[in-house]
């Protein structure tokens, strides 16, 4: 298939530009193609460009508000509660770490429980831009089903993420960013596209069968890594970023991947915590000590690392743009 390479503000400025005829804001449009560029950039693929064509079904049939602002409340000291309005996750996590370090410095931890929400693309991006404030950060965040409880057969949890982030001296954080599937449901949805199987321990279909058929694993469940261990890891997700936020559970949300059904009013929750007010000042040196222990061993490198070449390597050459986004780029 033809690929077209493009540097990335273009491919951002036009992204944001097929938002806005899709009915999106010129400011929300602005903060999701953005991201999407940003994941792609990172080759973090399942949370790029490939998710152009559902974010546009979801704003035409009204799955998701393009023109909803955000709005927080602080219903306790260190909480900052947000409302994402049934709009996209971007702007609320805009508005999450534009005022969570604040109360972070003053309190020395701060909760922003996010409600109403969508789908909030890589969730290492938003704990790695409150780490750059000097924070230590973690994101969790619900999705719609897609994992069964471990020894059941029907789905009760997403692929739920969980992200970590922590400042590191001259140099960008460390990052943490999974999810709690075998693999991400983003790597199906590839598959299906391409019409190419899945590798077996991907997935199950509606039986409980392991699979090698995308539209098979697309209507059964995923696999949740380290078996029994990443079920109740989604269940803690759950329970944090649905249950504590006010959010759908994934069993109530809707997909993510069309413009089908009611917004997903899934949730997340950011937590950070500010170094400097846990009664010592040895973080920094702490945290160098053991990066230091780590990269001295040959072939070891510090979580996250990889996407820092990739970004790169984007930064300098561009990313290479298919010819079913450039159909929807020019709209």
């Amino acid at each position: 298939m033809k690929e077209t390479i493009l540097p990335l503000a273009t491919v951002e400025a036009r992204m944001g530009d097929a938002f806005v005829r899709a009915g999106a804001t010129r400011e929300n449009a602005a903060c999701v193609a953005r991201a999407l560029v940003a994941a792609e950039a990172d080759g973090l693929r399942g949370h790029g460009l490939a998710r152009l064509a559902s974010y546009l079904e979801m704003l035409r049939s009204g799955k998701v508000d393009g023109r909803a602002v955000p709005r927080a409340t602080r219903p306790r000291p260190a909480i900052l509660a947000i409302d994402a309005a049934r709009g996209f996750a971007y702007p609320a996590l805009d508005l999450c770490i534009a005022e969570l370090p604040a109360i972070a410095r003053q309190q020395g931890v701060a909760v922003a429980p996010i409600r109403r929400s969508n789908h909030c693309g890589v969730a290492g991006h938003h704990a790695e831009r409150l780490a750059e404030q000097g924070l230590v950060a973690l994101v969790f965040a619900n999705t719609p089903s897609a994992i069964a409880p471990w020894g059941g057969s029907d789905p009760a949890f997403g692929t739920n993420p969980i992200a970590f982030a922590a400042p590191l001296s001259g140099r960008p954080p460390a990052v943490v960013d999974l999810s709690v599937s075998k693999v991400a449901r983003g790597n199906i949805i590839a598959a299906k596209r391409k019409s190419e199987p899945i590798p077996k321990g991907w997935a199950l279909d509606v039986q409980g069968r392991e699979t090698t058929d995308p539209d098979a694993a697309l209507i059964g469940t995923m696999v949740p890594m380290a078996d029994a261990k990443g079920a109740a890891l989604a269940f803690m997700v759950e329970v944090l970023a649905a249950c504590l936020t006010g959010a759908n559970l994934a069993f109530e949300a809707s997909t993510f991947f069309d413009g089908k059904g009611p917004p997903p009013e899934t949730g997340q929750l950011v937590i950070s915590f500010d170094p400097a007010g846990f009664g010592h000042m040895h973080f920094g040196e702490r945290l160098a000590t053991l990066c230091a222990r780590i990269e001295a061993q040959q072939g070891a490198r510090l979580p996250g690392a990889r996407r820092l070449s990739l970004r790169e390597a984007a930064r300098r050459g561009g990313i290479a743009v298919g010819a079913e986004t450039m159909r929807l780029l020019d709209g």
